[in-house]
């Protein structure tokens, strides 16, 4: 059965399936550019959840299979579109009538990085061949400025290839990142409520001049407060806007607030969006703590959980105005509210 009917009709039997297997499943199994195996591929790591993808990631480093290093940089590219890039994914392998790269990279924020993947820094990477790229593409108009060019490599261990980065012409416009901190990136991302949050994420990908440190502290703190902020919840008369973290279930203050623990909402959360998905008939993957899409981006979710109020009103709901604008540009899209001790959740169509 082919790769994508099988997902779509045993989600559960692929995601026991080691990324080898999936491989195999896809088109006639043989990965390779412009084939059906490799268009089925992509499209299904469209549609798997990040954690799956680092699993993926994780084993085609470990093992190094035939051809993980083509699978490595579709996983790594999948992850670029993770943190809201729009990608173009590049060929595994060059030729002399095609323009190398392994994938084009174009930020929100109107910021284009050329992609060169590299499962290993065994071998020194021809800094000049990726610049020569990145003028071509310039110059085919298939890329604009600003731009810069991104070496996403397996290894942590990426002493060597700093230096040379370091030592080169190519300093100011080539930046180095491994896949497990680009990883780290998208579950920050994934964790976030802020939409700014994403933009200083992608931030870090691109040249940053660190003479003067303001910067990277503006980076630093905005994802810090927006992932770790805590607004406590009133039992009477306080509007929950955010949910706290914290070891217990429930966790009462001597303020008589209550806290209620993120893990638990975030199960609930799961399985409402499990619920749409089923119901939409679609895949839904991660954008944002609360904002879920399918892969082409039409149909969108914004999922807001409340625990019950016994002394006021029942529940209360947060409703942000990017909610608004990401829910309005989806051709199918729900406000949904989720009820902590309910099993049924209130999907809205935004008007």
């Amino acid at each position: 059965m082919p790769l994508l009917a099988f997902w779509e009709s045993n989600p559960d039997e692929i995601g026991k399936s080691s990324i080898e297997q999936i491989v195999a499943m896809a088109g006639d199994g043989n990965l390779k550019d412009g084939s059906i195996c490799s268009d089925e591929l992509r499209k299904y790591l469209t549609e798997a959840d990040s954690p799956k993808l680092a699993t993926y990631i994780e084993h085609c480093l470990e093992s190094g299979f035939q051809k993980s290093g083509f699978v490595f940089q579709d996983l790594v590219n999948e992850l670029g579109r993770r943190l809201d890039y729009k990608v173009v994914n590049g060929r595994y392998q060059g030729t002399v009538s095609e323009i190398g790269f392994d994938g084009i990279w174009v930020s929100p924020e109107g910021h284009t990085i050329i992609a060169e993947v590299k499962t290993s820094d065994a071998y020194r990477v021809p800094l000049d061949t990726i610049a020569g790229y990145r003028q071509k593409l310039l110059a085919a108009g298939k890329m604009t400025n600003p731009s810069s060019a991104l070496i996403l490599v397996g290894r942590q261990d990426t002493g060597e290839l700093e230096e040379q980065i370091r030592g080169s012409r190519h300093a100011w416009d080539i930046r180095l990142i491994s896949a497990y901190a680009l990883l780290k990136l998208v579950q920050l991302k994934e964790n976030s409520d802020d939409p700014e949050t994403g933009g200083k994420i992608r931030s870090l990908l691109t040249p940053l001049e660190f003479t003067r440190l303001d910067g990277l502290v503006d980076v630093m703190f905005t994802t810090a407060t927006d992932v770790e902020k805590v607004i406590p919840e009133s039992a009477e008369d306080e509007i929950e806007t955010h949910v706290a973290v914290v070891p217990q279930d429930i966790l009462v203050a001597p303020s008589g607030w209550e806290f209620t623990d993120f893990a638990v909402l975030d199960k609930k959360r799961s399985e409402i969006v499990e619920a749409m998905a089923r119901k939409t008939g679609t895949k839904l993957i991660k954008k944002s703590r609360a904002l879920f899409w399918d892969a082409m981006h039409e149909t969108r979710i914004a999922c807001s959980i409340s625990k019950r109020y016994p002394k006021s009103y029942l529940y209360w709901y947060a409703y942000h105005p990017e909610w608004n604008e990401f829910l309005k540009e989806g051709r199918e899209s729900y406000f949904v509210l989720g009820c902590m001790d309910l099993d049924v959740a209130f999907a809205i169509p935004p008007r």
